[in-house]
């Protein structure tokens, strides 16, 4: 269970080496553009958080299908640390170069996440290197939830945040972050219902993994302290289609010139399949969450327009 002034310190902790990430707003939608993160996604904030807060260590280990390994081989950089980062298989090529361009030793490991998270567990607790779970640590959760803080200062007064789920470490932060002023709704493909099966069974439960967005939000399993902090705060929960999923992407790039990833998307996805509708007079947050693709894949002839909007101008 992580709380708000969790939240509060480790946003203290981590100030000044993680970007403070601009958004926009479009007739009362603000977004979130933190695709422009290091390493492309939120992960760099619980990242930096996760090593601050142990300090002394020697080495870090990490299990990823991306995001989160490179936003550990990127913290670890920075201190001086080798890291060791455990990918399935499966993970875009896109993101195991970035990893080696970052100075990790990259280990690939079986086919999902769950392999790759095995061996890496594996390792930390042979070496007495710091692991660093991918959404599932108090220290790596405060740290994504910082991102929760920072859009509140920057929007003011919001009613409602969409943010995309996979084995909830940013749903936990920033439900955590923003509990009492806003509330979080949690958005997840179809194909991979994390928190969606959580919420209905009463505790995490595993989920098969598949579709467009499962390089990022693969997670088979709901993490523990993202289920206690949606609970407690009454997070939302929507679904949507990987055919939502691609034409949010496709309409992000073709009306606003933002590349981020499918996993990215999944939020705005939520809007604009109707997912989820916002009341008359309703502020509404999406957060871009990351970058890490393929830019020749963006482009669509095909994407519809998005509806008419007067811009209100933009904040940093």
């Amino acid at each position: 269970m992580i709380s708000t002034a969790d939240v509060a310190r480790a946003a203290a902790r981590i100030e000044g080496r993680i970007r403070r990430t601009p958004v926009f707003a479009d007739d009362g939608v603000w977004f979130k553009l933190e695709h422009l993160q290091h390493t492309g996604s939120f992960k760099a904030r619980g990242a930096f958080n996760r090593i601050l807060a142990a300090d002394g260590q020697t080495g870090v280990v990490a299990a990823s299908g991306g995001n989160a390994g490179l936003a550990v081989a990127h913290a670890a950089r920075e201190f001086g640390l080798p890291a060791r980062v455990y990918v399935p298989a499966t993970a875009p090529a896109v993101k195991v170069a970035k990893l080696r361009q970052l100075g990790a030793a990259v280990e690939l490991v079986g086919e999902k996440y769950a392999d790759a998270y095995d061996a890496a567990v594996k390792d930390a607790a042979d070496s007495g290197d710091l692991f660093c779970h991918a959404y599932d640590q108090p220290d790596i959760c405060a740290g994504q939830g910082t991102l929760g803080l920072e859009l509140l200062e920057q929007a003011g007064d919001l009613d409602t945040i969409l943010v995309a789920v996979g084995g909830g470490g940013l749903l936990a932060g920033v439900a955590a972050a923003v509990e009492g002023r806003a509330r979080v709704v949690g958005v997840e493909p179809r194909t991979i219902p994390t928190l969606h099966a959580a919420l209905a069974a009463g505790e995490p439960v595993a989920v098969e993994v598949s579709g467009v967005a499962a390089d990022s939000l693969g997670a088979s399993r709901l993490g523990d302290i993202a289920f206690a902090v949606a609970t407690r705060a009454n997070a939302g929960s929507v679904l949507v289609d990987d055919a939502a999923i691609l034409e949010a992407r496709t309409a992000l790039w073709d009306h606003y010139r933002l590349a981020v990833e499918p996993g990215g998307a999944t939020a705005f996805a939520a809007l604009r399949s109707g997912a989820y509708r916002p009341a008359p007079g309703e502020r509404v947050a999406v957060v871009l969450c990351g970058a890490n693709t393929d830019p020749a894949t963006l482009t669509s002839p095909t994407a519809a327009p998005p509806p008419a909007r007067t811009p209100r101008g933009t904040r940093r």
